[in-house]
């Protein structure tokens, strides 16, 4: 049985490289301080056990002891994960992505794995993330994509459209598009706009840093925004704008608490479609909803508007039968 390996030093990798010959490796450049690499670990390990993958090498590295690796492999953020064959990378995974990363090894694995994938599938995997596209832009009256979180900008373009977003009271939420490579480069496509950042207003495309200066040195930049909504009517939309909806942290596919994760199990197992919000890409939202609902913790389901609860009470609908029940009256 495979296992997951944690790899130290370069002599080691190459090693490795070396013993695995046309198998594949798949490299996962972590962080010990972030939560979500310890999750993507998780998985590895699930993947490894898994008797299809016996010829798999599945590896650990933190990025930050063995730079000269991540230099190599172009690592700008963690989780990454890098896949080789014959020493050779065949493809990356960008971010937290339980799902992507399974039916990447999935594919990649199998000797076909370096036959093109026929245009249908190109363009139905291409159709899925217009349609995630536009809904991470529509998530919000005014979205902004950037490198980083509003609190820990990943370079400086971005620090300087937080800045100026806040200096004119426009409230706003964010995607870091440092945690999902399909979103980072999808975009690009999607709004034929080539870099970072990028604001959304009302589903549009503004523009980048360098308009928005214009826009505030001319006194335009307020008037380009819709009028802020008060945080109580957001709140009230948000809560119905899916007859089931989950305040959670991450989303289903990287869930980034425990919580979190076991309350998507629970409703995952009802077959039952619901809709998530994940509250550490808006702090306004994440603090707001705590008052809103007199519910200090996450997460928290919504069905219909009426808050129904977090992980204990729906532990309990559960083995009591009401669960399923209850979700599919609110259909």
């Amino acid at each position: 049985m495979a296992a997951l390996r944690e790899i130290s030093r370069i002599s080691d990798f190459q090693n490795l490289l070396d013993e695995s010959g046309s198998h594949l490796v798949v490299v996962h450049f972590s962080a010990v301080w972030a939560p979500q690499c310890q999750q993507m670990n998780d998985v590895l390990t699930e993947l490894a056990k898994d008797s299809q993958y016996v010829n798999v090498r599945f590896v650990k590295v933190e990025a930050e002891e063995l730079p000269e690796l991540s230099e190599k492999y172009e690592i700008a953020a963690v989780p990454t994960f890098i896949f080789l064959k014959s020493k050779t990378k065949i493809d990356r995974l960008d971010g937290a992505n339980a799902a992507e990363l399974t039916k990447k090894v999935q594919i990649l694995s199998s000797p076909t794995a370096n036959v093109p994938v026929p245009a249908t599938e190109q363009q139905q995997s291409k159709d899925d993330l217009n349609v995630r596209l536009k809904k991470l832009i529509n998530s919000a009256p005014v979205m902004l994509f950037m490198k980083g979180k509003p609190e820990e900008p990943r370079c400086g373009f971005s620090r300087q459209i937080v800045q100026l977003l806040n200096e004119n009271n426009i409230k706003f939420s964010s995607f870091d598009i440092l945690q999902d490579n399909d979103v980072r480069q999808g975009l690009k496509t999607y709004s034929n706009w080539p870099t970072y950042p990028q604001v959304y207003c009302n589903g549009e495309l503004l523009g980048g840093l360098d308009i928005l200066k214009e826009l505030a040195e001319s006194g335009e930049l307020k008037s380009q925004f819709p009028k802020q909504e008060e945080l109580e009517d957001r709140l009230k939309s948000l809560t119905t704008r899916s007859p089931i909806m989950l305040f959670m942290k991450g989303d289903p596919n990287t869930p980034r608490c425990g919580f979190s994760k076991q309350v998507t199990q629970l409703l995952n197992d009802t077959g039952i479609k619901y809709d998530t919000f994940d509250i550490l890409q808006d702090e306004e939202v994440r603090q707001g909803l705590k008052k809103f609902s007199n519910w200090p913790t996450y997460p928290q389901l919504y069905v219909n508007g009426e808050l129904i609860g977090g992980l204990d009470i729906l532990k309990e609908l559960k083995e009591s039968g009401e669960l399923e029940a209850m979700l599919k009256d609110g259909q």
